[in-house]
């Protein structure tokens, strides 16, 4: 595609086929420039130099032979790495330019100038070399970038780094790791005008999870300024998460997560004069403020989706946004080279088990768990004294780090998002990595065991010593279809995704109470009530956590909505059933702000819970929050496959008041679709089911309770252990009458108790008896689906 000239194209002369001539990075930006702006992307303006520029460069230099011999050196080891970057660096910077590559160059940067009606306008240079961004290789920051470069003096000399940038010991070291040979890879300079994010936002983005691979979802990172800090992982950055299929509806705001980063810097213009860049710290406001707004957020992401969609394939993007516009640009675009990749055929499963105490937090890379002697490294001038096999915990990585990274066993930062170079690394490496800690390099120390573990979700933790965990293979290929169907009991958003590709048929089970617990963290009453609150510590913490919410109850109702929808987005359309809070009054009391609020009950397992909170006084305004997340969930975010479930009902008479309550918070059942179930897990929701399936769609077995309930067994205590069996024969009657009352009132039934995940057996009853569905936790899902289509080929 490439026709101007044998060396430089401006970027609309440019094809994504032209990875020979201009690199990737180029070329991709080259293919957006052409294909992508009727569609609303918008990419700086800017030229490229070609392959043959930096060969003829070499070549008039007089390198080529001496490049050859210093590389030979390193080979045949009559050099350290270090000795041979270094002086090859030294010669390239120290070249001249041949007079036709520098007028062009110079020509063109006029050019861009007078489109734009600037004078030395400023740019950015970036290295794209012409093997890089390939499927089996990121190249991730392998060579450098230069910006707010103005001028052609401070170009023509960017342009010499860049071509020196080639030979980083960094780059040098992955060519010969993924095995290209050096002097095969040529280099194309991206000369493109600055956005003005230094007052303004930038980040990275991807159309894929980067650590489940969920093809549904579009991850962003913004930061304040320059995007250098998020792409090299020096800040802890704000993350959204977007569903991709509802950004056609613009009535939708399909926003899954919105994590607030610290961003406790800003890379910004160090001056108008000769260009150049500094760090400052951001401002109190800018680190308690999101840097997107919703409508800009949903933009990017239909922009990612539309790259996504032309490429044909997951795509890693840069993002900028103008501060002095306000206009959204991509700036730069390449295939993502992880998860689109990755094994489909089987899910490995890590669960720790025996663990000592938790040092520290951060976000999680991978899903694995590692354990070992931790290395502290905390310059990259000291990489020399890693030990072979260690945990690696430094502050923050760039690419000098990656020849020692890829001999550790796993890695700890203390700063950095999940799109931070470490991160990315990490994740091409197959290393479990924990990236923004905040305190990693102060409270860990040489020669430490610890355990990492990436096996719980979105947050990763350090635990002290070395624990005991166990990792089981479920493989794909082995599920069998079954008419019985088979869900999941699901309680962490944040974990939901790692079980995106197991063929379930929806969610049995999502428990409300464990968002309200780990995401939200406040009682609903100590936000409705906030100024009745008399704890001081608690409102100071409530203040905290609500700023940026005029009415605090808002807050309550974002989070709850956003964590269910991440677990409601991950089998869309499958049904995703929602059962409301079911905390036990001391469990409500151990919320911020909850002893207020809570009375001190004996036996709070029988209680004031479920059912009978919703409809009180003594917690309607809680329920009435529920609700509008609910409704925001179903209505506004668009997830209309959530069933709501309520638990604990006793009496008919009960569900009539409950369900009158929901109506007046615009939950009606049937309106919109809504179906709302029962939890059947009291001996009255079996005696008169036949009166609960006039109020309600269905039923799901709590098989937990009912055992307990009906045998009169404590099911937390170890000395009557032995006698809370759900194979009891009067628990087995309970459950098969009730399948039996669901089904001959044309009611859905299934069961989400802990029995079938504990012993797939159990689930040969329950199809025996006719149940619809069979709820169970992710590790034992494959279990209990070879389970049930054995008794389905016994009962056919």
């Amino acid at each position: 595609m490439v026709k101007k000239s044998r060396y430089l194209a401006w970027f609309e002369e440019i094809a994504r086929t032209d990875v020979g001539v201009v690199g990737g990075k180029n070329a991709s930006l080259g293919e957006m420039v052409r294909a992508m702006d009727a569609q609303g992307t918008k990419v700086p303006p800017g030229f490229a130099t070609t392959a043959d520029a930096y060969r003829s460069y070499l070549t008039e230099n007089g390198l080529d032979e001496g490049l050859g011999a210093r590389l030979a050196e390193l080979a045949d080891g009559r050099a350290s790495l270090q000795q041979t970057g270094a002086s090859i660096r030294a010669a390239i910077v120290g070249g001249t330019w041949p007079a036709a590559i520098r007028d062009e160059i110079v020509a063109a940067y006029r050019a861009l100038g007078a489109r734009v009606g600037r004078n030395d306008p400023a740019v950015a240079v970036r290295s794209s070399a012409t093997a890089e961004d390939l499927p089996d290789a990121s190249f991730a920051g392998q060579q450098e970038t230069f910006l707010n470069v103005r001028g052609e003096a401070a170009l023509l000399a960017a342009c010499r780094k860049c071509y020196a940038s080639l030979f980083t010991d960094r780059a040098i070291s992955y060519r010969q790791l993924k095995g290209f040979e050096h002097q095969k890879v040529a280099l194309s300079i991206g000369i493109q005008l600055m956005v003005r994010s230094d007052i303004g936002g930038s980040g990275v983005m991807f159309s894929i999870d980067t650590e489940s691979g969920f093809d549904k979802v579009v991850l962003i990172n913004a930061a304040w300024g320059l995007g250098e800090n998020v792409v090299q992982g020096t800040v802890n950055p704000d993350e959204y998460q977007v569903y991709k299929p509802f950004l056609d509806n613009p009535a939708l705001s399909p926003i899954l997560e919105k994590s607030l980063g610290e961003k406790e810097r800003k890379l910004v213009y160090a001056g108008e004069a000769g260009g150049s860049t500094r760090n400052v710290p951001s401002s109190k406001a800018e680190r308690e403020t999101f840097v997107l707004s919703d409508a800009e957020i949903l933009a990017l992401a239909r922009q990612a989706c539309a790259i996504e969609r032309h490429y044909g394939q997951p795509m890693d993007m840069e993002w900028a946004r103008d501060g002095e516009s306000g206009e959204l640009y991509i700036v730069q675009a390449r295939p993502e080279t992880v998860q689109s990749r990755a094994d489909v055929g089987a899910l490995r499963s890590y669960k720790i088990k025996d663990k000592g105490a938790k040092l520290l937090t951060g976000l999680s890379v991978g899903d694995a768990i590692a354990a070992g002697e931790v290395c502290m490294i905390e310059s990259a001038a000291d990489i020399d004294r890693f030990v072979d096999g260690a945990v690696l915990v430094t502050s923050t990585t760039d690419p000098d780090w990656v020849p020692v990274m890829k001999r550790a066993r796993a890695i700890i930062t203390d700063h950095g998002g999940r799109t931070s170079h470490a991160a990315i690394v990490s994740r091409e490496l197959g290393l479990p990595a924990i990236v923004g800690t905040g305190n990693a390099t102060h409270l860990l120390h040489d020669g430490q065991e610890v355990t990492v573990s990436c096996a719980e979700g979105d947050h990763g933790f350090v635990y002290a010593g070395i624990a005991e965990y166990e990792v089981e293979e479920l493989h794909l290929d082995a599920v069998p279809k079954t008419r019985t169907e088979v869900m999941l009991n699901l309680a962490n958003p944040a974990a939901a995704a790692r079980w995106w590709r197991l063929p379930a048929d929806g969610v049995g089970l999502a428990r409300m109470e464990f968002v309200i617990s780990n995401v939200v963290k406040v009682h609903p009453l100590a936000l409705t009530r906030f100024d009745q609150l008399t704890d001081p510590e608690a409102r100071d913490q409530i203040a905290r956590m609500t700023r940026g919410y005029p009415d605090k109850a808002d807050y309550f109702v974002d989070k709850l909505a956003m964590g269910l929808s991440r677990i409601a987005a991950t089998w869309y359309p499958h049904p995703a059933i929602v059962r409301m809070s079911d905390f036990k009054t001391n469990e409500y009391a151990d919320l911020l702000g909850g002893r207020q609020f809570e009375p001190a009950e004996e036996n709070p397992m029988i209680g004031f819970r479920g059912a009978s909170r919703y409809y009180s006084d003594a917690y309607r305004d809680g329920f009435a929050l529920e609700c509008r997340a609910i409704k925001r969930l179903r209505e506004e975010m668009g997830f209309d496959n959530v069933v709501v479930m309520i638990p604990f009902c006793r009496s008919p008479e009960e569900a009539d008041r409950v369900l009158e309550v929901m109506a007046a918070n615009g939950l009606t059942r049937g309106e919109a679709g809504l179906q709302v179930y029962v939890m059947c897990e009291i001996p009255s929701n079996v005696i008169l089911a036949d009166e609960f399936a006039k109020r309600f769609d269905g039923f799901s077995i709590g098989s937990n309770d009912l055992t307990q309930l009906t045998l009169g067994v404590d099911r937390d205590s170890a000395q009557l252990a032995g006698l809370f069996r759900e194979r009891d024969p009067a628990v087995q009657w309970m459950i098969e009458t009730v399948i039996a009352r669901a089904r001959a009132n044309g009611r859905h039934i299934g069961l989400c108790g802990q029995a079938p995940s504990n012993d797939p057996e159990f689930a040969r009853l329950l199809v025996k008896a006719g149940i619809h569905a069979i709820s169970v936790t992710p590790d034992s899902f494959l279990a209990v689906k070879q389970h049930v289509a054995a008794a389905e080929r016994e009962g056919s």
